[in-house]
């Protein structure tokens, strides 16, 4: 059974820190994040408290300091993300999704090229 990821937006720029790098100390994370975020170590404890909850990190007592790793891969949070939006906002409908984007014009030449190469690809994909 394939385990839900709910995270949210704060949890994601923790989680994005530590797929890009880990271990990492609560130090360490903060620093990462304080430009962007203005994050201190009081904001980060309880978040990494929460993500160890939803099995989403972990920690190994390191020398000095808890070192914090991703306890899952950031493909598979990022499916269940995508299958949540789907659900909420579309209903499931890609389809759906594709043509409100097409229809507010959001899609540049590029973005409908590479939408081609990716359908292309998944037509031609052996089942």
């Amino acid at each position: 059974m394939e385990k839900k990821i709910c995270l949210s937006n704060g949890e994601w720029k923790l989680m994005n820190c530590l797929w890009e790098r880990s271990p990492r100390t609560i130090t360490a994370i903060v620093e990462a994040l304080k430009d962007e975020t203005g994050w201190n170590k009081h904001t980060v404890i309880p978040m990494l408290s929460r993500l160890e909850i939803k099995g989403v990190v972990h920690f190994v007592h390191g020398a000095r300091a808890k070192q914090y790793y991703p306890s899952v891969p950031r493909e598979d949070a990022v499916i269940t993300e995508t299958r949540s939006f789907l659900s909420k906002v579309y209903s499931g409908s890609v389809g759906l999704m594709l043509s409100a984007m097409i229809d507010q014009e959001e899609l540049s030449k590029e973005e409908l090229d590479e939408l081609y190469s990716i359908l292309d690809r998944a037509e031609n994909k052996e089942v």
